[in-house]
């Protein structure tokens, strides 16, 4: 019998993850990439003996990253070179002169709350019980599934928790923050993991409260060589289960017959057929530029309702010095929280000054990501998800970098800093239309609002053409590297037909 073959659009971690699943399924797949180099958001830059990750760089939720090694028959540890971070994070608060060091585990999480906030020490061992207890209903009823089946949703641990599960979606996470801590830093230490969801913490269900298990109870590690590592595991596991990869070629339609899915054409003229096509790419690109019209189940009309979450700038700095003012994983918080958020959702977004602003120096865990006694600095800049803003190295985008990094300068004790700054890389909204083919130059991917989360996120199975699936930030259960391989692994189970709200056994065995 003649295995079925499935084409992957996209050589990021979602596509490339579901080609290694999708191969020891049994499928004889392809994965096509647009770039010459793999990885997507999660690329890799060089240059001067620098190396920088472009997008990604917390290893978070390491379970979900052990799960998919096992289902590939591996193991994390086997794979990668993880480095626990302790401190896991440095908070660069405006108008305090001292920064506060994060440190992983409960007895550390609340010695350091009590001493920002007196007495406030039971109130986040509360807040961390309830973090704690829904991340594990998460991960075993809602995060590894489709949503396909309303059954689904009469799951009796869900229903018994019904009364604590509305609150948390129908409530901000900066309101449910609020209600137990006064000091806007303590608030802010709570609230600042909407970033990584594309959206601010007044906008974010606060069932998301579940991601500070991670940072203050799980703690931060980093893999040695780069978050690019992954990457590199991922690719040769997909290779050793046999699947073909294809860089330097681009998709141009998705083809269909009598409303199936039969392949894709490329740009240099020749067709890919496939049983299944998986898109993993940018969706609105897949549903409004590949897809004849009448074959997309979210033409143009339907974007203008869903929000693309934030914008970023990156900039990737190499600098001739070493910074002891600074962590691997630094965060610089804005005192007007409110305001910072508002240019970049509000009804009139703009570039926010000051800026709250994330700063990582893997150079201070991985001496061969930078030359002796040098640098490596990636800096992330939440700003409006928004191209017309122009290139990132020049006009008012290279003017806004530049003071951003006046900024870093001030805040951690650096004076000297733009001084010394010898490779100097910047990427905007502009450069995420046209490198990733982004949403409105969407850094991350839509946000997690109410209306784009759990079972209203995207779909994994197409509402109008049969046989093709999505995989990636748009889809359940969204943005972020952990995420995507939840998201390939619920195409796996899509194909299957399980409706399970769990993981799957592992390692995967082919049908």
């Amino acid at each position: 019998m003649t295995a079925q073959s499935a084409v992957v659009i996209g050589g990021g971690i979602a596509g490339l993850a579901t080609a290694a699943l999708l191969a020891r399924d049994g499928y004889a797949t392809t994965v096509v990439e647009r770039h010459d180099e793999l990885g997507g958001r999660a690329g890799i830059l060089r240059d001067s003996g620098f190396t920088f990750d472009t997008g990604p760089s917390w290893y978070l939720m390491p379970e979900a990253f052990e799960h998919f090694f096992e289902l590939c028959g591996t193991t994390a540890a086997a794979e990668l070179d993880l480095t626990p971070l302790d401190p896991g994070y440095r908070v660069f608060f405006q108008g305090d002169d001292e920064p506060v060091d994060v440190r992983p585990g409960l007895a550390e999480a609340t010695a350091l709350f009590e001493s920002l906030e007196p007495g406030s020490g039971p109130a986040l061992e509360k807040y961390l019980d309830g973090a704690r207890d829904f991340y594990d209903t998460a991960t075993q009823r809602f995060l590894y599934t489709t949503f396909s089946d309303p059954r689904a949703f009469l799951d009796p641990v869900l229903i018994k928790q019904v009364r604590t599960l509305v609150p948390l979606l129908t409530r901000s996470l900066a309101d449910h923050v609020a209600r137990s801590f006064t000091d806007h830093r303590l608030r802010q230490i709570l609230g600042y993991p909407a970033v990584f969801l594309a959206t601010a913490p007044d906008r974010a269900p606060s069932l998301y409260h579940i991601m500070s298990r991670l940072d203050l109870l799980d703690g931060v590690a980093y893999p040695m060589g780069g978050m690019h590592t992954v990457i590199d595991a991922i690719e040769r596991l997909a290779r050793a289960a046999g699947v073909e990869i294809l860089t330097g070629t681009e998709v141009t339609r998705v083809a269909t017959t009598g409303g199936r899915a039969t392949g894709v054409e490329l740009a240099d003229g020749r067709t890919l057929p496939a049983d299944i096509v998986v898109g993993a790419c940018d969706q609105h690109h897949l549903e409004t530029r590949l897809l004849d019209a009448a074959d997309s189940s979210m033409p143009a009309r339907k974007w203008d309702k869903r929000d693309p979450g934030m914008g970023a700038l990156l900039m990737m700095l190499g600098v001739d010095r070493r910074l002891p003012g600074l962590l691997h994983h630094n965060l610089l918080f804005t005192r007007d929280w409110d305001t910072n958020f508002g240019d970049i959702f509000g009804d009139h977004p703009q570039l926010p000054v000051p800026a709250s602003a994330y700063v990582c120096a893997p150079s201070v865990t991985d001496p061969d990501v930078a030359p002796e006694g040098s640098e490596n600095l990636f800096v992330l800049v939440p700003i409006p998800a928004d191209p017309t803003l122009g290139p990132a190295d020049s006009g008012r985008m290279k003017a806004f970098g530049d003071s951003v990094i006046a900024q870093i300068a001030d805040w951690a004790g650096i004076p000297d800093l733009a001084e010394h700054i010898v490779v100097d890389h910047r990427v905007g909204p502009y450069e995420f239309v046209d490198i990733h083919h982004a949403w409105q130059g969407t850094a991350l991917g839509p946000a997690h609002t109410l209306r784009q989360s759990a079972f209203f996120r995207g779909r994994v199975k197409s509402r109008t053409v049969e046989g093709l699936y999505y995989a990636g930030g748009y889809t359940a259960p969204g943005v972020g590297l952990p995420m995507c391989l939840i998201s390939a692994e619920n195409v796996i189970k899509s194909l299957r037909g399980d409706t399970s709200g769990g993981p799957m056994t592992t390692p995967l065995q082919p049908r």
